[in-house]
């Protein structure tokens, strides 16, 4: 049997209610010697805190629901070790739940958190468009009655505060660097129309590659994940009649008007220009379009370059290295719990973040053809650093 607070304050030879007050954590302390000897006689018995019970005692329960697209997905693990870094040092707790399992999965995740009268709430995931009416409602609701809810990315809930990342600037910075290293002609892999991420980060492209007097090849959505990243690229390759196999110089684009029978035994059938670049909306995009390239016996980037977003912490793990616009994940994470902790209902947080340039793009095409892409380089950076 559990040992009661009874016991507890019996054996520490003080009431009920002073027991109550060290134990659950009221703000009415009593003296510390008292309340060193509560605390022995809990540790020599075994006494367990009710957590209902520290919840009323402080008005408050010390934990955070964090709502995810896909805990697997490197991008959102980093952003919950940042939240988790910052309740730990403010004594809270976090509660995870993922909404790639089903429709209403994160409408459901959010009434789970309200019935378990979480702190906060934090949503990491990409906001839609036009958010459900019936998240908002709970939402708003929730804050009426004291709640703190956190979106990364703007949102129309009523009362939501939020991290607000510049997607537009570091897509638009990144073409604009690629341009910069000579790349000159862009295929876009848009990602769910519906999220508001997606459609910001395409929007810089758009305007990046308009100010440079250029259109995409071509611009086709797909789901924010491999799976996606990789059907979309080779329908972008079907749609421009870029093909390839296994066998060096094997490159042929239909559109182009190049021979993929060259014998001069140079590494691209079309010698002189830049590769097309494939901008992916996020990484792990890029990463699945990395996969298709390969599965045509196209070579990254010698033959298609690629180029993500996001910086998730797994690509160190790929080779070539991919180049994409780094955002500070985690420390995302720390400012959205910060802001579930602030007693400022209008506070907002901004990030920006940095181009780094790797193998996978931006690297000049003589270099490209002189160094094997084994032999991997440094991170190159420019632009403004993360906040």
């Amino acid at each position: 049997m559990p040992v009661k607070l009874s016991e507890v304050a019996r054996h520490a030879g003080v009431s009920l209610a002073t027991a109550s007050r060290v134990l659950n954590g009221s703000a009415r302390t009593p003296a510390a010697d008292i309340a060193e000897r509560v605390q022995a006689a809990a540790l020599e018995l075994g006494y367990v805190a009710n957590a209902q019970a520290q919840a009323l005692a402080r008005s408050a329960t010390g934990l955070f629901g964090l709502v995810v697209h896909d805990i697997a997905d490197p991008y959102f693990s980093a952003i919950a070790h940042g939240v988790q870094q910052v309740a730990l040092t403010s004594r809270r707790q976090v509660l995870l739940a993922s909404t790639d399992i089903g429709e209403d999965a994160e409408l459901t995740a959010v009434n789970a958190f309200i019935s378990y009268r979480t702190d906060a709430i934090i949503l990491a995931a990409s906001r839609r468009e036009t958010e459900d009416p019936r998240l908002s409602k709970a939402l708003a609701q929730y804050i009426a009655n004291g709640g703190r809810v956190v979106a990364l990315g703007g949102t129309s809930i009523p009362g939501a505060r939020s991290v607000h990342v510049d997607n537009v600037a570091g897509s638009r910075e990144l073409v604009e660097v690629l341009a910069h290293q000579g790349v000159n002609r862009f295929a876009i892999l848009a990602g769910p129309p519906e999220r508001n991420t997606a459609r910001s980060r395409v929007s810089g492209f758009l305007q990046a590659l308009n100010d440079l007097g250029q259109s995409p090849a071509v611009l086709i959505h797909g789901s924010f994940d491999s799976q996606g990243g990789y059907q979309a690229t080779l329908e972008c390759l079907d749609s421009l009649g870029i093909k390839g196999d296994s066998s060096p110089g094997s490159l042929r684009d239909d559109d182009s008007g190049s021979d993929s029978g060259n014998d001069s035994g140079s590494d691209s059938g079309n010698v002189g220009a830049q590769p097309l670049c494939i901008l992916a909306a996020n990484d792990v995009m890029a990463l699945g379009a990395m996969t298709a390239l390969r599965s045509r016996g196209l070579r990254v980037p010698e033959d298609v370059q690629v180029a993500g977003f996001d910086d998730i912490p797994t690509l160190r793990d790929h080779s070539p290295g991919l180049t994409t616009y780094r955002l500070p994940l985690e420390r995302i994470g720390e400012l959205a719990a910060e802001l579930a902790l602030s007693p400022d209902a209008n506070a907002t947080a901004h990030v920006t973040g940095q181009v780094i340039l790797r193998e996978s793009a931006g690297a000049p095409l003589a270099q490209l053809r002189r160094s094997p892409v084994a032999n991997r380089s440094p991170d190159s950076t420019t632009g403004p650093k993360g906040a």
